[in-house]
């Protein structure tokens, strides 16, 4: 188990496996290599959490979810770096903000994921930019 504290969430403790690794971090963010990704009440939105540092934490989500045709191509050299050898095992998420009351995507740098390896990358990727994903947070449906 890993403990530590986060300013939005408390102190926290996980199971190592639980725990995400960015070899090359996140960009702006490189020392940071650790994260858990953790649900947000019951919705589609998730919380990526740095460990290392309590005030780190990203708003992701599946980007499919705003932006069904959304695409991009996953070059060999990041499969390499996350061990992808199966897709059924690539997760894709994008971080977003929330600007008044809506999500705002940022699908110019998806974060790929590996679910077998529990490791991860951030890509720069041609496309549309910043998309508005025009539903109110306070929506339920």
């Amino acid at each position: 188990m890993i403990s530590f504290s986060t300013t939005r969430f408390g102190n926290l403790e996980v199971p190592e496996e639980q725990v995400i690794h960015f070899p090359d971090g996140l960009f702006g963010f490189p020392d940071l290599k650790r994260y858990i990704l953790m649900d947000h009440k019951e919705t589609e939105v998730k919380w990526l959490q740095a460990i290392d540092d309590a005030e780190v934490a990203f708003i992701v989500i599946n980007p499919f979810l705003m932006n069904p045709s959304y695409q991009f191509e996953v070059p060999d050299t990041a499969k390499k770096l996350i061990g992808l050898e199966d897709v059924n095992d690539l997760a894709i998420l994008v971080i977003v903000r929330v600007e008044n009351n809506r999500v705002m995507a940022n699908f110019q740098g998806p974060l790929i994921l590996n679910s077998a390896t529990k490791k991860g990358f951030q890509l720069v990727v041609e496309s549309p930019g910043v998309y508005a994903y025009k539903k109110d947070l306070r929506d339920k449906t």
